[in-house]
């Protein structure tokens, strides 16, 4: 392979060039294994010698081979860095440039019906998917606001663009491609009011009554809310340490419509889908005409390791539909989230959506564009990912001081909450989160409530959100939590 000249066309194209080098090196290496160029088996030079090649610092061939092997890329070994065995999985099939079975015309025949609003959230201490509301730039956001509606025109006024703000949608691809390595383009967004109302559209346009659904086991119970007021049928999916592990049977006897997964962080354990895992699924619902609809809830907050790319980018036009929300990243009030869809998709939803779902909140969309162009939204989530590294890690210490002979903490290294696993499978997890919530005002949802159809979960224990919960408090109400499970 000439790294040289692989390397080189890399930087020429747009908008590479601007990209820092450390950035083009892992990117080019990157696509490089995504598109065979690197096929498995593939050593690559040793980081010196690729340094002086391509006339590069070799700290920058060191993140990059390092970058690679936390995502799955690269194997090191003896024999030096080496593409893992995952070629067959990462090529695309032949002729993909339209996903099967997800046409304009399989939209569903109830997609006209406007999607439901969630509940709101207790912010007690632990309640899950709660910010750190009192860390909010307000005054920022409040100047914001306020240049937002200073530039609104008359016309504004009326029912905006029902895919949202173009100036939103082109700030949040902006951001995906950079952050999240999304493939993705302005006109595939679509702006929603939060992802409970993005999973309402998801079953609502995607699929029919009685097409079936998997969802992770134990899983997110919005998810299956919203699949089961479509009239879906849902199958639990078994979750291990490895995030979902669908068998072969599954794919055979209970051939899915939908895929709901949490890959960066599952919900409520805390799993992250393995590299091997996230392919295979793609390759599978490939197969079988399915979508998957990827929850990245919480994945900007990533406290051990660099971030980790989201599903929807691994491949060229993936069956995926990506789901995001500011709800978690800044304050739930804002309620609004994002869907990007496969390109193959994106004209039908459109259409749907200027016949169902007239929109507003013009303001709103425009300040938020500027905070993320701005960005304001990045060094905000920098200051985040510090402050919940540091509760994380206090809430850790304390439950391992505490209850680390009776329980095991699984899913810290990412997002805003972890599971406390108890050691006795029989515990009644049910009755402890509710003796909590009466005795001290503490919410610990209950693990084995999460639940998904029939197939039974072992997992029973709590979940616990930390990060509206702030360093000095989480001793004492870890105090109070064992005080509950040890009778």
């Amino acid at each position: 392979m000439d790294y040289q000249l692989l390397f080189s066309d890399f930087q020429a194209r747009p908008p590479h060039a601007a990209w820092s080098q450390q950035r083009q090196l892992h990117e080019c290496l990157r696509h490089g294994i995504r598109s065979g160029l690197l096929p498995s088996g593939t050593r690559l030079p040793a980081s010196r010698t690729l340094a002086a090649d391509l006339g590069l610092a070799r700290n920058s061939v060191l993140y990059a081979y390092e970058q690679l092997a936390t995502e799955g890329f690269l194997l090191a070994s003896r024999r030096g860095s080496v593409v893992a065995p995952l070629a067959g999985l990462l090529a695309p099939p032949a002729a993909l440039r339209t996903v099967p079975g997800v046409q304009r015309a399989s939209l569903s025949r109830r997609a006209q019906n406007m999607p439901l609003l969630p509940g709101s959230e207790a912010s007690v201490a632990f309640a899950p998917g709660v910010p750190s509301l009192r860390d909010f730039p307000l005054l920022r956001w409040r100047r914001m606001l306020d240049r937002a509606w200073a530039s609104i025109r008359p016309a504004q006024l009326n029912y905006a663009d029902p895919a949202g703000e173009p100036a939103l949608r082109e700030a949040i691809a902006g951001h995906l491609r950079v952050a999240r390595g999304a493939l993705v383009d302005a006109a595939q967004v679509f702006i929603t009011d939060g992802t409970q109302s993005s999973l309402d559209l998801c079953a609502r346009a995607f699929a029919d009554a009685g097409d079936k659904v998997w969802v992770e086991n134990p899983g997110y119970q919005g998810a299956v809310a919203a699949f089961r007021a479509a009239q879906l049928k849902t199958i639990g999916i078994v979750v291990d340490a490895e995030g979902m592990a669908p068998t072969a049977g599954d794919w055979l006897r209970q051939r899915p419509r939908l895929i709901y997964a949490t890959p960066s962080h599952q919900y409520p354990v805390g799993s992250v889908l393995s590299l091997a895992r996230r392919l295979a699924l793609i390759d599978g619902a490939r197969k079988a005409g399915a979508l998957i609809i990827e929850d990245d809830y919480d994945s900007e907050f990533r406290h051990d390791g660099p971030p980790l790319s989201c599903m929807q980018g691994l491949a060229v036009d993936a069956p995926v539909v990506y789901l995001g929300t500011f709800s978690k990243t800044l304050f739930p009030a804002l309620r609004m989230g994002f869907m990007v869809v496969p390109t193959a998709l994106a004209p039908a939803l459109s259409e749907m959506l200027d016949r169902a779902a007239p929109r507003g909140r013009t303001a709103e969309q425009l300040a938020l564009a500027e905070f993320i162009t701005s960005g304001q939204f990045s060094l905000h989530l920098r200051r985040m990912r510090r402050l919940y590294r540091q509760r994380r890690d206090a809430l850790v210490a304390a439950l391992g001081e505490q209850l680390g002979d009776v329980a095991t903490v699984h899913g810290g290294s990412a997002g805003m909450h972890l599971a406390l696993r108890l050691h006795d499978g029989a515990a009644d997890d049910v009755a402890l989160s509710t003796r909590l919530m009466a005795q001290h005002g503490i919410m610990a949802p209950a693990l084995s409530l999460h639940a998904v159809g029939l197939r039974a979960q072992p997992w029973r224990g709590f979940l616990l959100g930390y990060a509206q919960v702030p360093v000095e408090a989480m001793e004492p109400l870890v105090e109070k939590l064992a005080g509950v499970v040890r009778g």
